[in-house]
C-alpha cells in the first residue's frame, strides 16, 4: 500500500526528468555537432528543473504519466523561452537625426 502511493508520487517526477534528459539529449547533440561549449552545470539544472516540473505536472492533473513526459520534456523550454524573453538585450541607436 505504501510502496504504490510511493511509486504514484515519485514516478510523475521520474518520468518528468526522464522528459528533460531527452531534452537535454537532442540540446547536447546539437552542442556537439557545432562544436559549442557545453555548460554542463546548465544541463544539470535543466533535468532537475524538468523533473519537478514534471512532478507537479502529475500531481495536479491526477498522475497522468504521459503527460509528466510531456511536460519534462517541453516545460524547461517553456521555461528557458520565458526567460530569454525578458532578459536585458542591447539596443543599438543610429546617430543620424530623424527629420
Amino acid at each position: 500500500m505504501v510502496s504504490e502511493q510511493l511509486s504514484a508520487i515519485l514516478l510523475p517526477g521520474v518520468l518528468g526528468g526522464v522528459g528533460g534528459l531527452t531534452r537535454g539529449l537532442v540540446g547536447l547533440m546539437k552542442a556537439i555537432s557545432l562544436r559549442r561549449k557545453i555548460l554542463w552545470g546548465y544541463y544539470a539544472v535543466t533535468v532537475v528543473v524538468a523533473m519537478v516540473i514534471g512532478f507537479f505536472t502529475g500531481m495536479i492533473f491526477n498522475f497522468d504519466y504521459r503527460l509528466s513526459l510531456l511536460a519534462g520534456y517541453a516545460g524547461t523550454d517553456i521555461l528557458e523561452g520565458i526567460y530569454k524573453s525578458f532578459s536585458v538585450q542591447k539596443v543599438y541607436l543610429s546617430s543620424k537625426k530623424s527629420k
